[in-house]
């Protein structure tokens, strides 16, 4: 499990959100993606998901 919450350079489908909570949680990308959409479904994943990308920063 990764110490740090950083968006990866590498990996990414659009802003690596998804990859950075896999990463950091040690789930699959894929899981963490389909999670993300059906949250979406409800109006609250995309809220979180660009909430996210302004707070998680990029990996150096």
């Amino acid at each position: 499990m990764a110490s740090t919450l950083v968006r990866p350079r590498s990996g990414k489908v659009i802003a690596g959100v998804c990859a950075a909570v896999a990463d950091r949680l040690g789930l699959s990308r894929t899981l963490v993606r389909v999670g993300f959409v059906l949250f979406g479904l409800f109006g609250v994943g995309e809220l979180a998901y660009i909430a996210l990308w302004i707070l998680i920063p990029k990996a150096p």
